[in-house]
Formats: C-alpha cells, sequence, structure tokens
C-alpha cells in the first residue's frame, strides 16, 4: 500500500495521530499528513479496526451511527471542490521495499497495484467531502459504483521514480459522488502525465444496506461549473449506454450487418452450408481466446466494510486481462485504457471468485479485453455476477482479427466493438 502525502482545510482532521509513521506539519490553515498506508485512514474515518475478530465487531457497532444520517441532503451544509483536494505521494525513489512491491518482472510497474491505490484514494476523496468535523466517525458507508473511465496518458511507468496523485470531487447527486484523479511521475527533472481516472461512487448507511444523502457541491467559478457539467454529462451517457445495453436491446441495424458478414465470411463456399464453417486467414475463433482463473476470498483482502476490497478485485481482473491479451498476441501488450467497470454486488469473504477473461474484439494493433467475474456459493452452486471489466490494449504488431461463432459471442463482439470505439474517440 502507498505511502501519502495528504493535505486538505484543516478543519477535516484532528491531531490525534502520534505513530512514527505518520508526520504532521501545518501550514496557514492547510493540514499535511504522511499515512502509511492509506487504508488505515479510512479504518479511522469508519471505526473499523485492523484485527480480524475486533474488525467484525466494530463494523456491528455502526449501526448506531444512523442517527447521524441527514433525512435530506438540504440538512446538510454545501462543499466545495477544494474541501476534498488531495495529493498524495508513492515514493518508489527512495523507498527500496515499497518498490518491491510494484514491481514486475519487465521492470515496470503493476498496473494492479495502481488500480488499487485509486480505488482507495477515491473512497478518501468523497469521506474528505462528506466530512462532519462534530463526529468521530462516519456514519456513512462510501462504496465504489463504477469505473467511469482511465485513460493512459504515458505507455511507461518507471518502477524507481516518485508518483504523484491528486484528485477530488467533481460532481455530486443526491446520494451519489464523481472523484476525478491524475497520476504523474517524476522523470528527467520534471513530473509527467501518466493518467485521468474517473470514479462513481455511492453513499450508504452505517449498515451500507441502504443509500445515504451526501453534501451537496458548492461551484465557486466558471472553471469548476464547467467540471461540473462534464459530470452530468457522463451520468446521461451512462444511463444511454446502460438502457442500450446488448442484454436489454437487439443490436442496430449496423450491427446486425457486421455480424451477418462475419458469418457470411465463415461459410465454406466448397459446401454452401450453413453448418460449414471455416476460419478465415489470419483469423482466430473466439473461443479460442479465453483464460479463466479462481480466487478464494481470504480476510487478507477485505475493505473496511468486511467485503472483498474492490481495488483488489480490479487488480486481479487486470492481470488476468493483461495476461489474456499477451498470450493472444504472443507479444507484451501495453494498456490503453479502462472503462465502464460496473460493481454489481459486493464479494463477501470466504467467497469462491471465478474470472473469466475474453478477447471479444480487435482492430489493428489493439486488442478489447473483457472480463466476467462471479462468485459461486459452493453449498447451492449458484452463480452470481459480481462485475464486468473493460480493458484496451495495444501491441507493436498486426493481431489476428477475433471471429464470433455463436449468437453469444457475436453480442460480446459487438459490445466489444463499442467500448472500443469509445476509448477511441476519447482518445482524440
Amino acid at each position: 500500500m502507498i505511502q501519502m502525502l495528504l493535505h486538505f482545510p484543516f478543519q477535516h482532521y484532528s491531531l490525534v495521530h502520534t505513530v512514527c509513521d505518520i508526520s504532521v506539519h501545518l501550514s496557514s490553515s492547510v493540514l499535511f499528513l504522511l499515512i502509511f498506508p492509506v487504508r488505515n485512514r479510512l479504518r479511522e474515518i469508519v471505526g473499523a479496526s485492523t484485527n480480524w475478530k475486533d474488525h467484525q465487531q466494530a463494523l456491528a457497532e455502526r449501526a448506531s451511527l444512523s442517527q447521524y444520517l441527514a433525512q435530506s441532503q438540504d440538512e446538510l451544509p454545501a462543499k466545495t471542490m477544494k474541501d476534498s483536494a488531495i495529493e498524495a505521494h508513492l515514493p518508489l525513489c527512495t523507498q527500496p521495499a515499497l518498490r518491491e512491491k510494484y514491481l514486475n518482472y519487465h521492470n515496470s510497474v503493476r498496473f494492479g497495484r495502481i488500480l488499487e491505490d485509486l480505488d482507495s484514494l477515491a473512497v478518501l476523496i468523497c469521506y474528505s467531502h462528506t466530512w462532519n468535523k462534530e463526529l468521530k466517525r462516519s456514519p456513512l458507508s462510501i462504496v465504489t459504483a463504477l469505473v467511469d473511465k482511465i485513460d493512459m496518458r504515458k505507455n511507461i511507468i518507471y518502477p524507481d521514480c516518485d508518483i504523484k496523485f491528486t484528485g477530488h470531487v467533481t460532481w455530486v447527486g443526491k446520494t451519489s459522488i464523481e472523484a476525478k484523479m491524475h497520476m504523474s511521475q517524476y522523470h528527467d527533472g520534471a513530473y509527467t502525465d501518466v493518467l485521468d481516472a474517473t470514479f462513481v461512487m455511492v453513499a450508504r448507511d452505517p449498515e451500507n444496506k441502504r443509500a445515504a444523502f451526501i453534501n451537496p457541491l458548492k461551484l465557486e467559478s466558471p472553471e469548476e461549473d464547467a467540471i461540473f457539467q462534464q459530470g452530468e454529462i457522463n451520468k446521461t451517457r451512462r444511463v444511454e449506454l446502460s438502457t442500450a445495453s446488448l442484454l436489454k436491446v437487439a443490436p442496430t441495424d449496423e450491427g446486425r450487418t457486421l455480424i451477418h458478414n462475419l458469418f457470411l465470411n465463415t461459410l465454406d463456399t466448397r459446401t454452401v452450408s450453413f453448418r460449414s464453417r471455416i476460419l478465415p486467414p489470419n483469423s482466430v475463433w473466439m473461443e479460442d481466446a479465453k483464460m479463466k482463473g479462481l480466487e478464494i476470498c481470504h480476510p487478507q483482502e477485505r475493505n473496511i466494510f468486511n467485503r472483498i476490497f474492490g481495488g483488489f478485485l480490479m487488480r486481479k481482473a487486470y492481470e488476468l486481462g493483461w495476461a489474456n491479451a499477451c498470450a493472444f498476441a504472443g507479444c507484451r501488450p501495453t494498456l490503453v485504457a479502462v472503462d465502464d467497470i460496473v460493481f454489481r454486488k459486493p464479494v463477501e469473504i470466504g467467497s469462491l471468485l471465478l474470472l473469466s477473461s475474453q478477447v471479444c474484439y480487435t482492430e489493428g494493433m489493439h486488442i478489447q479485453v473483457r472480463v466476467h467475474t462471479e462468485v459461486l456459493d459452493p453449498l447451492t452452486r449458484q452463480h452470481s455476477t459480481t462485475n464486468v471489466f473493460h480493458f484496451t490494449f495495444r501491441v507493436e504488431k498486426d493481431i489476428p482479427a477475433i471471429v464470433p461463432q455463436s449468437y453469444g459471442e457475436s453480442m460480446l463482439y459487438l459490445d466489444g466493438k463499442r467500448h472500443f470505439d469509445e476509448t477511441m474517440r476519447s482518445q482524440g
């Protein structure tokens, strides 16, 4: 976990820390905290313990905090974007032990670890927005609803150069919050852009059973108003994409034509039969571009609410998706974008987590990978979908075309193409 230099308006946090891994410096009205790890800070906000048995008891006691929940958003004071602003540092240059945790065998940084850090930071940003200085613990349970987008600005992340994260709340509804984060890395005497990330979080009651109101957002400049309006656009886009999901509606005329042409391209012209299918040159059947994994969900990977940490799920899904793209292309892929990760259901401690990765679309040097995760109840043998992840990778050579055979695979193909096209448009 990362060592963070965080700063917020002073009133958000009291000076109660005396342990050696936290140093405090005051500068005007800003409190600077050096925290290692950041998830410990989240435990303090919620009142959770690092001890497994005490942790369960502490969460059970959170029910009493329901009395501090607002009955409407109007009861809560408006907060500014500055109130949630965070700057965090990952000192890979000066801490070899920390560097070892982030290092991959290509002598770069494990991006799955970055996903974990982004998820923790997004939660902390949202708690900063909703913090009530009169309370010792927050009555809110803030959890990740979805990862709207992560756009890569740089392919190389150096394992021995410091990383800086900045972020703040950019949009607020009644019970949901959008947080944007920017990551840069110090190299050759200056910080350069690495990625931009947009997360959407939701606020729940202390027992994480129902929605809870959050502080409205006060806009202080035309620039902030423009940022907020982009959040409104993002919300509208997400609703439209959900409505147009191929699980709900039939493909468009363009999509149907594309799938029909793919089908015709696989017919054996010698037999002139719908049953006889052949693989076109430089192509791979979608069925042959899969990779699967299994995780037993241990308490070590729990979040502050006693469920499996969303960042852990993202890391595991990314690493399986990367491995799938690598095996498919026969060379090392680089990440272009992550988008539309929806957290449909929490993953309980002790679950059997099944991960299934599928190359669902290819174009030129790009590979679109979908990772589906579900939990299996070994007693009832019931499967429940928890997450769907979408990753866009790039390699340094042209790759085979992916070809669907069944109707279901054809829908995955169209969905993959949509995500790829969206990524290319956002990349400009």
